[in-house]
């Protein structure tokens, strides 16, 4: 699926059974908390927290892939709502990247 079929059909989503989109304010929030939902995942995945059940663990990882669609999906919200094309944008923003960081990963010691 292209990045502007993804926006076509959250927005065809949006119209049809989400009624309108939220303010850009509450989309905002949204996102912070989705984006802690999965940062609370991570950390007891990948990281040193512990699980407080063997149940949770157990579908630990299908719930970050749930919270990664859900961080998308309120992204491609804003986006659609500020009339900003993520494939255009996404172009733009990798270009950037090129001509700012070409070599400069490659000299990172750190990464060898």
């Amino acid at each position: 699926m292209k990045i502007s079929d993804l926006q076509n059909l959250i927005d065809n989503w949006i119209r049809s059974y989400g009624v309108r989109y939220f303010d850009e304010r509450t989309n905002m929030l949204i996102l912070m908390e989705e984006v802690g939902e999965l940062s609370r995942l991570m950390s007891r995945v990948y990281g040193e927290q512990s699980f407080k059940s063997k149940e949770k663990e157990l579908n630990a990882k299908e719930h970050i892939k749930e919270e990664l669609a859900d961080i998308l999906f309120v992204l491609v919200c804003l986006s659609n709502q500020m009339d900003i094309d993520l494939t255009d944008i996404m172009r733009q923003n990798l270009d950037k990247k090129t001509r700012r960081d070409s070599q400069r990963h490659k000299n990172n010691d750190k990464l060898k």
